[in-house]
């Protein structure tokens, strides 16, 4: 069953659907989000059990695919650019293989349809899940214990930007850890093989492992309309360490 997802929308003409990666928001392309609005029907969109999305029960991509469907049923768009980064990219994947008739074109952001390893998730996961944030008083204390697990600063301050004050005295996630903790390998899985004829560009971080030269043949033969490009000097946080060129390969495609 779908959920109502939280969604900003602002501007006008061509819609460009966005999707954040795991532990993030609609926020993390808030940039990008104004200042492709002066040119396209801009909608930033929080998945479920992240940001300001009902947190739920269940995640997986085809429930993820299908809250993304009715959200734009009931925006009544069509002719949409999908993009989406990391998780969000999977998401869109799987949108396509069902919903291609909606599409105009499909990017997707640094992520392939394989199944990957847990890798660097496994102490995030482990940070957040021993985070008791209802005793600690303060986001230093809460920013502290991330560190502890956590070598990668900028992570940390990624994740931060997911705490809030649930209560005037009990800070909390936005993001649902204990669904995501035990639906890892569910976000981590490989997709259906079902072959995706929709235009679509896959964005490449050269500095990033999450689409290598190994990846190209199988996403030829499961996406034969596609093409990738690579930003030499990004990492898997793309959007982030390019927000430019992402923005003007987003046009390229409009």
């Amino acid at each position: 069953m779908s959920v109502d997802l939280f969604h900003r929308r602002e501007g006008a003409g061509t819609p460009v659907v966005i999707l954040h990666g795991l532990f993030g928001s609609g926020d993390n392309f808030g940039s990008i989000g104004r200042t492709l609005s002066a040119e396209f029907d801009m909608v930033l969109v929080d998945e479920r059990d992240h940001g300001r999305s009902p947190h739920t029960d269940r995640i997986t991509y085809p429930l993820m695919a299908g809250d993304v469907h009715a959200l734009v049923t009931k925006l009544g768009l069509k002719d949409i650019i999908l993009v989406g980064h990391s998780m969000g990219g999977k998401t869109a994947m799987t949108f396509a293989q069902r919903w291609p008739e909606l599409l105009k074109h499909l990017v997707v952001i640094d992520i392939g349809p394989r199944e990957y390893p847990i890798g660097d998730h496994a102490p995030i996961i482990e940070a957040l899940s021993s985070s008791d944030h209802a005793s600690m008083g303060s986001r230093k204390e809460m920013e502290a214990h991330l560190s502890s697990h956590i070598p990668e600063p900028g992570v940390v301050q990624f994740l931060m930007k997911s705490l809030y004050w649930e209560k005037p005295d009990r800070l909390g996630w936005r993001f649902n850890v204990p669904v995501l903790k035990r639906d890892m390998n569910d976000i981590l899985a490989g997709m259906d093989p079902e072959v995706v004829r929709v235009p679509t560009l896959f964005i490449r971080g050269g500095k990033s492992g999450y689409i290598t030269r190994e990846d190209l043949p199988q996403l030829k033969e499961q996406f034969p309309n596609s093409r990738v490009e690579t930003i030499a000097f990004a990492g898997h946080w793309v959007h982030a360490q390019a927000p430019d060129e992402v923005m003007d390969f987003i046009r390229s495609v409009a």
